[in-house]
């Protein structure tokens, strides 16, 4: 299990069901995280690391603000026509500090896993063929920097942090796997957030990225 921090200016992970008030979840769900990995390794096919297990964790206090935004709908097939936009309030996330846990033991091993490639693009992002900015989120949501947590006493504050972890009796779902054209086929998990100390995190607590 390799920990990656990233700290991101503005974000919003919108909640899959938010229509008129755009709402964020606090954490980025499993998938979205999983989505910035592989852009991370530039890998175009999100099949290809089935089986790893990853969730969020917030080391900082982000700040919550509302804006009004221009909003595409498709009521209309003319791009142009004028009902197909409309503003709407939408939530952001200043300031976010977050530790993406990673583990790919239970991955393909018959090639490299994730966690070798995340490792490996950081080190040497000059063998990582990649296109597009980096972004947490919403394609403008740009990264401000990531790196490989390799010795957890050097993260700011404590050691606990506030993450998604698994749990049968838990009170929120988040997706795992995003159907992008119906969404028939995306897949949630149940878990809660929950404050826990680093150290004592379990790789079963972890959501396992695994489509319908």
């Amino acid at each position: 299990m390799i920990g990656v921090r990233v700290t991101v200016p503005i974000s919003c992970f919108r909640k899959g069901y938010a229509r008129e008030y755009l709402e964020t979840h606090l954490l980025p769900p499993p998938a979205t995280c999983y989505g910035f990995l592989l852009s991370l390794v530039g890998e175009c096919d999100r099949q290809r690391h089935i089986g790893c297990r990853v969730t969020a964790g917030l080391i900082s206090a982000p700040v919550k603000s509302v804006v009004l935004r221009k909003v595409w709908r498709v009521k209309n097939p003319r791009p142009e026509a004028r009902e197909n936009i409309r503003p709407d309030y939408q939530e952001l996330l200043s300031n976010l500090e977050l530790v993406l846990w990673l583990d790919s033991a239970e991955e393909d091993r018959s090639r490299p896993t994730l966690d070798k490639r995340v490792c490996s693009t950081l080190e040497y992002p000059e063998h990582t063929h990649r296109f597009g900015g980096l972004s947490l989120g919403e394609s403008t949501h740009l990264v401000n920097d990531v790196s490989v947590i390799k010795e957890i006493s050097k993260l700011k504050g404590d050691l606990e942090a506030t993450m998604f972890l698994l749990d049968a009796r838990g009170e929120q779902t988040l997706p795992v796997w995003v159907d992008h054209v119906q969404s028939t086929n995306t897949r949630y998990v149940t878990g809660t957030i929950q404050t826990r100390n680093l150290n004592t995190l379990s790789r079963d607590e972890i959501p396992m990225i695994i489509p319908p």
